[in-house]
């Protein structure tokens, strides 16, 4: 039986919904800060920043700096052990587990009661309303979605109670019991730690199910495709499931997957649909069909700030709210949220594509990275891993850049290191195991994308000739006191340039 026609009526709302924001972005996100501030004005935070006097965005902007993740790993910690009323009032009990930050393997997002509903869980719902609106012909509740998820982590001691993990899996866990009736895998299965069991088990949940739709990162998708229409002695996944119309897609660029995805799908059934989904709540979804520009959602208990180019490596850096925010241009995205975070700078830059409605675009990241795969490798995770493999290797580098290696027919992706050294290593393949050894140490991301080679493969290395990076700043024209090589590049851009002169 299809249940779209009755899901198209219970959903359309939201679309409803956000045709009023096109000209009162302003006063809904007005709205939405005096309810985070009242919410919060009991709490220790609200307390220390004087919660209870602040009446406009004016105030609130003079009262509370931009407080990136390291100004409050401390307190975040107090809420995991169990302390009421922090950040966000009440106890929160789950967390959601990333990486990235400049003090710390991992760092943990609170996941509040309010979160969940008014922001990730109503994120999904839009996501879902767009959809319908944008396809009548649809007929996604006539079989059942794949949500594919991350698992529950294990490396902290935690109070009874208190979870932390992928933003995902508290998702999945925690998720309406009536959509379980319309997704699979079981919670079971979705929750797996062990990848290398959970793959198959994933594979057999789903391929005899009719499967109308997908969701997840495309990285981690394509996998569990690719062993589905394997298993099945298939061409194409749409010939084992050949009701399959849309995978809801975000957490990494879709473009470098685009031709993969085509190749394993019927192009002619197929539709995409990008979201801006994070561990710190569920912020944007594609509203149209010929647009790549995403809705920037304005009711689900966020208040969004943006911070100028210009601005951003400054201390305490000058942002914007909506209101004043220009099209074409790119911010620094910040956040305060019913998560408990205040000001908070995601990480994320975004470009303005406009402003009656409010349409964004990622832009990338506010520093070097790769993040091709889902893994979130920063800098400084990068340098800490090289030192103490030189160390281990007794070997000394000049100069290095990374980038990312997307899978093929015949290998999985990975990541390519350009290193100059002043001093090799007496084997540069064991060197190569030790870097990638090091590089899971010092990001829980990468090591999850590593875990028994089921997603990415170990990095491999390219040693440069003397003197090819300043011969490549020479090139373009940055050789001399300010010489800067970019360490992580999200694409290629950098050290295919950098190889061709390495030949």
């Amino acid at each position: 039986m299809d249940f779209t026609p009755i899901a198209r009526y219970l959903f359309a709302p939201r679309v409803k919904a956000s045709l009023q924001w096109i000209q009162n972005a302003e006063a809904v996100q007005r709205a939405q800060l005096s309810w985070l501030v009242n919410s919060a004005r009991n709490t220790l935070w609200g307390e220390q920043h004087n919660y209870g006097d602040i009446t406009s965005y004016e105030e609130f902007a003079s009262k509370v700096p931009i407080t990136p993740y390291e100004n409050i790993r401390s307190l975040v910690e107090r809420m995991i052990d169990g302390e009421r009323d922090i950040l966000w009032k009440g106890r929160v009990t789950h967390f959601a587990q990333s990486s990235g930050t400049s003090d710390g393997k991992s760092k943990y997002i609170p996941i509040t009661a309010d979160s969940f509903k008014q922001c990730h869980y109503q994120g999904g719902t839009d996501v879902v309303a767009h959809y319908l609106n944008l396809y009548p012909d649809s007929r996604m509740f006539s079989g059942k979605g794949f949500i594919l998820g991350g698992s529950y982590a294990n490396e902290l001691t935690l109070k009874k109670g208190v979870v932390v993990g992928d933003l995902s899996a508290n998702l999945i866990d925690n998720i309406n019991p009536v959509v379980n009736m319309v997704r699979v895998p079981s919670k079971r299965i979705a929750l797996m730690e062990d990848w290398e069991k959970k793959l198959p088990a994933l594979i057999n949940a789903s391929i005899g199910q009719n499967i109308t739709n997908i969701s997840g990162v495309p990285s981690w998708f394509l996998t569990v495709l690719k062993g589905v229409i394997q298993q099945a002695g298939a061409n194409t996944i749409h010939d084992v499931w050949p009701n399959l119309e849309v995978f809801f897609h975000g957490g990494i660029s879709f473009a470098p997957y685009r031709e993969q995805y085509r190749a394993i799908t019927n192009p002619t059934k197929m539709r995409y649909l990008e979201t801006y989904n994070a561990s710190e709540g569920f912020f944007a979804v594609q509203n149209a069909i010929d647009d790549p520009a995403m809705l920037l959602l304005l009711d689900v208990g966020v208040f969004y700030e943006f911070i100028p180019l210009s601005q951003i490596d400054q201390p305490q850096p000058e942002a914007l709210p909506i209101w004043k925010v220009k099209p074409g241009e790119v911010y620094a995205l910040v956040l305060s949220a019913c998560n408990g975070l205040w000001r908070y700078p995601i990480g994320d830059t975004v470009k303005i594509e406009s402003v009656n409605p409010v349409k964004i675009t990622i832009a990338g990241r506010t520093k070097h990275y790769i993040n091709a795969f889902g893994e979130e490798l920063m800098v400084h995770n990068a340098d800490a891993a090289i030192t103490k493999a030189c160390a281990t290797h007794n070997c000394a580098i000049l100069n290095y850049t990374a980038a990312p290696v997307y899978a093929d027919n015949k290998s999985r992706g990975r990541h390519e290191w350009l290193i100059e050294f002043s001093r090799r290593p007496n084997d540069i393949n064991q060197f190569a195991t030790t870097l990638d050894n090091l590089l899971q140490q010092e990001n829980s991301d990468y090591q999850a994308k590593r875990y028994k080679g089921i997603f990415l493969d170990q990095l491999s290395i390219v040693e440069a000739k003397a003197g090819v990076f300043d011969q490549w700043l020479a090139s373009t024209g940055k050789l001399g006191g300010q010489r800067k090589v970019p360490r992580l590049c999200n694409d290629r851009r950098f050290i295919d340039a950098i190889l061709q002169l390495n030949k």
